[in-house]
Parts: structure tokens; C-alpha cells; sequence
């Protein structure tokens, strides 16, 4: 496999820009803007001495609900990753396009703290490209490490809507996993979208505004998964063992402005979690964390 070190985080406001080409009429269909009907690309993308801006650690921790530590979130690297991730689906050798593609699952192993000090490297590669009931699924995988040591690990699973394949295996590492009850209530605000894409570099117009969320089918701004993947880690806060997996699935988006209830059932060495409607039965993610 083919690898390209990039010596800065990428840009994502033209790669958003990039994203969205492929799905505009004619133009999608010019050579440099349509995407291969193929396997994934064979490259791996990679970042060198990654370090964590105070600031923007601050910033994140506050919209997400940690507290600040000596050690980074379990989430926070997937901040160095999302940028390389967007490049590689952005290029036209990558399978489909990313505008559209669904973010279904996420899985996130900390092996070891990242600590705010540490400078780390970071990449990610495309892999596993298979049928979906509901079209076809590939996973970006995102590995970090310090001195060549991999302390945390994460693979995110994207669904391209297409044609159906009702014997294909939906995949979830949570499957059959039920949202416990609700214990407490988040309100959040129609700017949350905003927020969270302001520290993270994830600008996706569907989790910004209601004019740009409808543009794209969306009754107004959602919430991105990933803070909500994160918010839940900062409520189980200290139940967190040191090294564990987090698996989750995405549901139903979350609608901004909104309501949500949020549930946990604790283990001694599993701990289920979820995320629900305050008024609805309706769940928007279910997770799993698996101590090592």
C-alpha cells in the first residue's frame, strides 16, 4: 500500500467544496470530478508530530461536556483524523462519493491516554468495501501513535445509499444492543451544529443551518454524531476505565434545537449507553464500552 505524508492538516473548507461536485448535474460526470466504480484506494494517508492546540482542546472540551485533564478525551484524535479522512474520500479513486454517504457506526480503542503534551502521528486508509441491505458500506481506518507504539485506534463505517442487497449483513458491532432507559435530559441548541464544527473542522452544511440542512433533505440542522458519541463519554466520565473500546451506532439524527434523554447501564466490565427522545420513542445512538 502506497503511503502520503502530508505535513499540515488538510483544509476541510475545499474539500467540502470537492465533496459536493460530483453530486451537481453535468458537472458530476466530467473526468476529475466523477468517482471510480471500484475497490477503495490503496493509500494510506498519514500526519507526523501532531501536537494539541490548548485552545482548541478548551473549546472542544466545553462544547462536549468533559472536564480539562492532562489527558486527551478518547474522541479528541478522531479531530486529526476527520481531516484525513475527507481527503481520502474526496479523491475521485475512492468508491463513491462522500456527499450523501451516511456515517453509521464508530469504534474507538484507547490502548493508552493520549496525554496533552504528547505529539503523535496519525493515519488512516480505507478498507473492507462490502454490500449493505441498504447499498454499500466501507471503513475508514485511523491509528495513532507515539513512537511508533499504536495507542489509540478507530474505525468508522460509511454507508453509500444504493441498490439494495437484502442478504447482506447490516454489520454493527453493537447489534441487538438496546438504549437503557433515560436518566438525564440534554437541551441543545440550534447552534450546537455550529459549535461543534467550529473545534472540530467537521462544517457539513446539514449540521449548520436550517436553510443548508434542508437543501440536503433534512427538516433543519442535525447534530453530528460524533459530538453526541462524545458527549456520552463526558457523562460516563470517571465510570471510564483506563484502556477500553467504545463502540456505537448512529440511529435517527438529532434534530437542532432539540431535547434528548441520555441512559447508561453500568458494568463491571461492560458498559451499555444510549441516547433517546425526550418525548418520542425514538433512539439515536447506542453504544458498548468494553474494558481491556
Amino acid at each position: 500500500m502506497a503511503v502520503r505524508n502530508l505535513d499540515a492538516a488538510p483544509a476541510t473548507l475545499p474539500l467540502y467544496v470537492k465533496a459536493a461536485l460530483p453530486a451537481l448535474p453535468v458537472v458530476g460526470n466530467l473526468p476529475g470530478v466523477r468517482h471510480a466504480d471500484g475497490d477503495v484506494p490503496d493509500v494510506t494517508l498519514t500526519r507526523e508530530q501532531i501536537t494539541t492546540d490548548g485552545a482548541n482542546l478548551a473549546a472542544y472540551a466545553d462544547v462536549c461536556g468533559f472536564g480539562l485533564r492532562n489527558e486527551l478525551p478518547a474522541t479528541y484524535p478522531h479531530l486529526a483524523a476527520f481531516g484525513l479522512q475527507l481527503m481520502l474520500m474526496t479523491d475521485t479513486s475512492f468508491p463513491f462519493a462522500p456527499m450523501g454517504a451516511v456515517h453509521l457506526t464508530n469504534s474507538i480503542t484507547q490502548y493508552f491516554p493520549l496525554e496533552v503534551g504528547e505529539s503523535y502521528a496519525m493515519s488512516v486508509h480505507a478498507t473492507n468495501l462490502r454490500p449493505h441491505p441498504r447499498g454499500r458500506l466501507v471503513d475508514l481506518v485511523s491509528r495513532a501513535t507515539v513512537d511508533g507504539t499504536l495507542v489509540w485506534e478507530e474505525t468508522s463505517s460509511y454507508l453509500s445509499r444504493g441498490a439494495r442487497d437484502e442478504s447482506a449483513s447490516a454489520d454493527s458491532p453493537v447489534d441487538g444492543l438496546e438504549a437503557p432507559a433515560g436518566t438525564a435530559r440534554w437541551r441543545l441548541g440550534g447552534d450546537l451544529g455550529r459549535r461543534y464544527g467550529a473545534v472540530s473542522g467537521d462544517r457539513n452544511p446539514i449540521h449548520l443551518y436550517r436553510l443548508s440542512a434542508k437543501a440536503l433533505g433534512f427538516p433543519r440542522q442535525i447534530a453530528h454524531g460524533m459530538w453526541t458519541k462524545a458527549r456520552c463519554l463526558a457523562a460516563l466520565g470517571s465510570a471510564l476505565p483506563r484502556a477500553y473500546r467504545v463502540d456505537v451506532e448512529f440511529k435517527k439524527p438529532i434534530l437542532l434545537p432539540g431535547t434528548v434523554s441520555f441512559g447508561a447501564d453500568l458494568g463491571e466490565r461492560e458498559t451499555s449507553f444510549g441516547v433517546t427522545g425526550s418525548k418520542k420513542p425514538i433512539t439515536h445512538l447506542v453504544g458498548r464500552v468494553t474494558t481491556l
